[in-house]
């Protein structure tokens, strides 16, 4: 395959019917813009000159367009007046910089993001070896309204491309569609874009008009025909985005799982372009893999996951988790329920539990966070085991801190971690501790005080309920302690401070509200 002189792909148009402040090429489809996909499948013939026709919204569209390919030329077509206006603004931007075109020019439409690069390459192949002065890209339909006909001659080849509004009955009644996809001659496009006129039903200047030039003037003209002619569609609103979504999305599916990857339910799977999955990765119902998410062998993700630019690890299981620009480490359990924010990394083998909630935290080879705890700007070591219902406390109501947990440490439940604080290697911390200074390694940090009792207070302060008579009930037994269940003694409690009588009379706390 030649090298092709230039892609041109057009995207000045106002998108009317999308009804929104967002321009229409810049509507996402997979984890793409649609002039996403369409850039992206024009770089694959490695065209030495990408053009971008831009218009409406061209302070958004120009920088995503350099964003998806860098160094792209970028045309402003002032007003929308036709294909073959925007084309030829198009052209006069890249003669400025590489002069008059030689070669193959390719034409794009900007809302096709089914378009494959394979596609292209193939229309540029076939249009250098014919050596034609133009190839379109062709496709039959069932309905072909709203799209210009390729009208054959005798001989089969192309006399002509007829618009809608242009066409008689019988040119109407052709199947065979223009899909706005064209290589030319570029010396030739250019000359022609000069005589080409706007004498027609919409006032416009058609580049379809260059194929009745090409004819009068001798120059051979052909047709590149897909069987795929779904590439070909646009979105003009978005009802047809998703049906365009859906459809893309199921072309993904069926590629992956071509590629050994199982899909236990690919009607409720979404899988973006940019993701990359490994053989042997199995994704549940319920999954979303988003952005450039990577997945490696052997994990299992889902049911009910979205994971947005995360990297799995090979062998790792996610189970209903929400995740965004996370590392999940090697045979690593992350879920059920679990919120992985912007920052979390968690190393091979460890675990981040059922309602764990974790951001800007960096979990170690083999640590674990089991159950309903808050870990935010931490960094836990090696082996060790977080406490359910833990809170790592960052914020100051000013700024963020960080808590650091070493290596092999156990925490107790319902702790919480005033930040900024350190816990050493090996250190042991109490349930319901409140740890607000750093502790030793091998330490064992304790802040809850001697327990104690206010003896009889449900009798005093509520009495005929339900809880007091049950413990008037186990009174009455004659040592003060609850009734057996079952026959069952109970095991001997420790020892706790019991309050004595002028002590209750000095006040009593009331009850915590429910």
């Amino acid at each position: 395959m030649d090298r092709p002189t230039a892609v041109i792909v057009l995207a000045a148009g106002n998108g009317t019917r999308m009804k929104s402040k967002l321009s229409k090429v810049l509507h996402p489809v997979c984890g793409r813009s649609m002039i996403g996909h369409v850039l992206t499948a024009a770089l694959t013939v490695d065209p030495e000159y990408v053009v971008a026709v831009v218009g409406h919204g061209r302070d958004e569209v120009g920088p995503h367009v350099r964003q998806t390919a860098p160094g792209a030329l970028l045309a402003v077509q002032e007003s929308q007046d036709g294909t073959g206006h925007a084309v030829r603004v198009g052209l006069d931007a890249l003669s400025a910089v590489a002069g008059s075109p030689e070669g193959t020019v390719v034409v794009m439409a900007g809302d096709t993001p089914l378009m494959e690069g394979s596609t292209i390459a193939a229309l540029v192949a076939e249009h250098g070896s014919a050596g034609r002065a133009v190839t379109v890209l062709t496709g039959e339909v069932p309905d072909p309204h709203g799209y210009g006909r390729i009208i054959r001659d005798e001989h089969d080849g192309v006399a002509a491309i007829v618009e809608e509004k242009d066409a008689d009955p019988q040119q109407a009644a052709v199947r065979e569609i223009n899909s706005g996809v064209f290589a030319f001659d570029g010396a030739f496009l250019a000359d022609a874009l000069t005589r080409i006129t706007n004498d027609n039903a919409k006032g416009e200047y058609y580049l379809t008009d260059v194929v009745g030039l090409a004819r009068a003037g001798g120059r051979p003209v052909g047709a590149f025909r897909i069987d795929d002619v779904m590439q070909t569609e646009g979105a003009n609103d978005r009802a047809q985005l998703a049906g365009l979504g859906a459809e893309l999305n199921r072309r993904i599916l069926t590629r992956w799982m071509r590629e050994g990857v199982t899909i236990t339910d690919p009607a409720t799977t979404w899988v973006d372009a940019d993701v990359v999955l490994a053989p042997d990765v199995t994704l549940l119902p319920g999954v979303q893999l988003l952005g450039a998410t990577v997945v490696a062998e052997d994990a299992v993700i889902g049911p009910d996951c979205t994971l947005k630019d995360v990297e799995v690890g090979a062998g790792a299981r996610v189970v209903r988790t929400h995740g965004e620009l996370a590392v999940i480490g090697e045979r690593a359990n992350v879920g059920p329920f679990s919120y992985l924010r912007p920052g979390t990394y968690l190393g091979a083998d460890g675990k981040i539990g059922t309602f764990v909630e974790t951001k800007n935290a960096r979990i170690a080879d083999r640590a674990k966070v089991p159950h309903l705890s808050y870990v935010g700007d931490a960094e836990i070591g090696e082996g060790s085991n977080i406490g359910a219902g833990t809170i790592f406390a960052n914020y100051d109501g000013v700024a963020k801190h960080r808590t650091t947990v070493g290596r092999e440490a156990r925490t107790g439940s319902n702790n919480t971690f005033v930040a900024p604080v350190r816990i050493g290697d090996g250190a042991v911390t109490g349930g319901g501790t409140v740890v607000r200074r750093d502790v030793p390694p091998g330490a064992l940090a304790v802040s809850a005080g001697q327990q104690r009792h206010l003896e009889e207070w449900v009798l005093r302060k509520r009495p005929g309920s339900a809880a007091a008579e049950a413990a008037a009930a186990a009174l009455a037994t004659g040592d003060g302690e609850p009734a057996p269940a079952g026959g069952t003694s109970h095991p001997a409690a420790p020892e706790v401070a019991s309050e004595t009588h002028s002590e209750r009379q000095s006040g009593e706390p009331q009850p915590p509200i429910a």
